[in-house]
């Protein structure tokens, strides 16, 4: 948010906009392993040495060959584009393609020792370091070079970071046992990624191609607000839920009671971030942005309504992944990137809004689907899901409603321009749709129990919380170190 709200202001959509042709492609090619390797990791029962060498020796290589194919490819994409300037952009964004390769399996140690604060705090500090260069080379006038130069950052810092927390270094390949197994399990789950990469980045391809540079970096802030939910909540959960969910693998019960609390708590915090945001995303956007980006603002109202209902539509994928079917995931993400791209075609003569407003139809309509694709084997169905969900659905909609109506009234917000009238008409909206939503969700569960859940999980996410519930576990004033941490410091 702080690298959005100062580049806004220095750098041009343009720049943005040629930042994100390349982007939109390269991103592809950085993911391989870290989509692949990391679930391999993660959901095997037992690693050794010699098996994470032999993936990790295998993920650098194949980053030194997608570096240099992106490198190659960019005077292709400069005549595609009708833009000069994607040509060098594209050999120093195929630069990060290979940094990001050196931390792949360093990272999914870490997340298989549990050690989820380390990997985050390494990625905070990570961001920092890639905002912090853009920035100061923003100043300087570098114009879409300062986006380059901190997209190279970002995983460098990453990397420096990650061989500095888990002490593990990999050694010379050899052959072992298990090398196949995993790395076809980690190639189903990349092709996965693959095919659901280009139906999610059509778009991008698609707006630049049609409109142009200057309506694409209007479209791609839209966009980035409206995944920022999926990137900070759903990505870092989805480590969580796997590595816990595959230790239920074998114990249906207890994976359908895990799963279906999970998608509760998901439900109920994502359909009101995504309901508020729909009702006060313009306001954010020129607050955050500048009033030069209100047409990102519109756009961002046809994405506001799918948000909620995106982050629970990710979930499904920790079904997948820890009951070991990446195959069937690779099936659904085929079905789904077809039927997605195909309401892209369809959306495109209505311009960037219109390519909006089909991504949240797309996650609406393939929700229930995609649940029941994936739980089919084991038999548990989607009531459990379509049970868990519904309230928060119904109130979120009804508050959003009532608050709309409210906002158009005689308030006096509407009429107030700047910044100013933003910021109140953002602060009024949220407080009175949370409100409501709060009200909705009491009525529809005729009590405050999910309410109660809520805060008890999020008393629990404190440390204090923790060390109080420690402390009454074992009577010491201590909390005890988990096993895993022990087993942390060699990485796996």
């Amino acid at each position: 948010m702080i690298a959005t709200l100062v580049l806004a202001r220095l750098l041009s959509p343009s720049d943005f906009g040629v930042v994100a042709m390349v982007t939109t492609f390269s991103l592809l090619l950085t993911n391989f392993g870290l989509n692949g390797f990391t679930e391999a990791v993660l959901q095997r029962e037992k690693i050794n040495s010699i098996l994470a060498s032999n993936l990790f020796w295998i993920n650098v290589g194949v980053g030194a060959l997608l570096s240099v194919g992106l490198a190659t490819a960019g005077t292709l994409l400069a005549r595609f584009y009708r833009e000069p300037a994607v040509a060098p952009v594209s050999v120093g964004v195929a630069i990060s393609v290979f940094v990001s390769s050196t931390s792949v399996i360093h990272l999914a140690l870490l997340k298989r020792a549990m050690r989820f604060g380390a990997a985050s705090m390494n990625d905070i500090v990570a961001r920092f370091a890639s905002v912090a260069v853009s920035i100061v080379l923003g100043l300087g006038g570098w114009r879409y070079w300062a986006l380059v130069a901190g997209a190279i950052a970002l995983p460098l810092s990453q990397s420096l970071g990650v061989w500095y927390l888990c002490r593990w270094k990999p050694g010379i390949p050899r052959s072992v046992a298990g090398t196949g197994s995993m790395l076809r399990f980690a190639m189903h789950v990349y092709s996965r990624f693959g095919v659901n990469y280009v139906a999610r980045n059509m778009d991008n391809f698609l707006v630049g191609w049609r409109f142009g540079a200057y309506p694409l970096g209007f479209y791609k802030r839209a966009y980035d607000l409206f995944a920022l939910p999926a990137s900070q909540i759903a990505a870092p959960l989805s480590n969580v839920g796997v590595s816990v969910l595959s230790r239920f693998k074998n114990d249906l019960s207890q994976f359908q009671r895990y799963m279906v609390s999970a998608v509760a708590l998901m439900a109920f915090a994502g359909m009101g971030l995504g309901a508020d945001l729909t009702l006060s995303g313009k306001d954010i956007i020129r607050v955050v942005l500048g009033a030069k980006w209100d047409e990102a603002g519109r756009i961002f109202t046809f994405f506001g309504p799918g948000i909620g209902i995106m982050l629970v539509y990710y979930m499904q994928g920790w079904i997948y992944l820890s009951s070991g079917r990446a195959e069937r995931w690779l099936r659904w993400s085929v079905f789904e990137s077809l039927f997605t791209a195909f309401l892209f075609v369809l959306a495109l003569p209505w311009g960037p809004s219109g390519i909006a407003f089909a991504w949240t139809l797309s996650f609406w309509t393939l929700l229930l689907p995609g649940f029941w694709y994936a739980a089919r084997p084991l038999g548990t169905g989607i009531m459990p899901i379509i049970h868990a969900i519904w309230r928060y659905v119904l109130g979120s909609l009804l508050a959003a409603i009532i608050s709309a109506v409210i906002m158009r009234g005689p308030v006096g917000l509407s009429a107030m321009q700047g910044a100013t009238g933003a910021l109140a008409r953002i602060a009024v909206v949220s407080v009175l749709f949370w409100l409501l939503y709060l009200v909705a969700i009491v009525i529809l569960h005729r009590g405050t129990a999910p309410l109660v859940q809520f805060a008890n999980l999020a008393k629990d996410m404190l440390p204090q919380g923790r060390w109080l519930k420690s402390r009454r576990a074992d009577g010491t004033s201590q909390p005890q170190p988990a096993p895993v941490q022990e087993r942390a410091q060699e990485g796996y």
